[in-house]
């Protein structure tokens, strides 16, 4: 398709819009590679500079991400998720329009490393119930989910299905409310091993790694979780704030 020069919108923007469509279309799909700057350039008979001005804003805006050596290719739709960890992933998803699932692939009993056991206020030792799910969000892996709960309040998980959601299944069924977060934060890593293998990413890959300590409505700790997120898959954001 030609775009029209004596349009009164600008070159770069007809341009912007058209890549978009045919990514909404699904005529460019999700981790397609698109053409070079050359061949849109040539395709609609623009210049290079337009073609890049164009990328830049698709890249800027999410539909885009370039590949050091490798080439720009479409985005895969990014879970937008408030920093606030009471919002489960089940709830992120479901704000995003998608549909999540969970893939468990571990649920033991372990004991409790000096360090974790200090967080649970535990024996070093201390039994615990480990539970390590791959969460997904419309089939695709989106993070590898470990959380660690007191073996003598939650030993009842041993015995549940767990591939729905983990926070309506305690309050639903048994009573216990998740409404309290505390001593969380937000690091970036790189995927290794085990972890990038469960996730179906490259070695090296930039993970988002989520610590938190998540407490019931009687102050009573329900687990701690240490969470490995696809960076390319989810977007943390902060609400709107004016300083009066």
């Amino acid at each position: 398709m030609k775009l029209n020069p004596d349009n009164a919108i600008p070159l770069y923007l007809q341009l912007k819009e058209e890549i978009k469509n045919s990514i909404k279309t699904g005529e460019l799909h999700y981790g397609e590679k698109i053409p070079t700057e050359t061949e849109i350039s040539e395709q609609y008979n623009v210049s290079r500079i337009t073609v890049r001005r164009a990328i830049e804003e698709l890249s800027r805006e999410g539909f885009l991400t370039k590949k050091q050596g490798k080439g720009t290719f479409v985005q895969e739709h990014k879970i937008q998720r408030k920093i606030e960890h009471l919002l489960s992933f089940s709830e992120a998803c479901e704000a995003n329009g998608m549909n999540p699932t969970s893939m468990v692939t571990k649920k033991e009993i372990i004991h409790l490393t000096q360090e974790d056991a200090k967080a649970m206020n535990e024996e070093p030792g201390s039994s615990a119930i480990f539970l390590q799910r791959i969460r997904l969000a419309d089939g695709s892996p989106v993070m590898c989910e470990n959380n660690l709960f007191p073996y003598s309040r939650f030993s009842f998980l041993l015995n549940e299905s767990l591939d729905g959601s983990l926070y309506r299944l305690l309050e639903e069924k048994h009573g216990i409310r998740v409404s309290i977060s505390t001593n969380s934060y937000i690091d970036v890593v790189r995927a290794n091993g085990d972890i990038a293998k469960k996730l179906q990413v490259s070695g090296g890959e930039p993970l988002f790694y989520l610590y938190c300590q998540m407490y019931d409505s009687r102050k009573e700790l329900v687990h701690i979780g240490k969470q490995y997120i696809i960076s390319e898959r989810y977007r943390f954001y902060l609400e709107d704030y004016t300083k009066t």
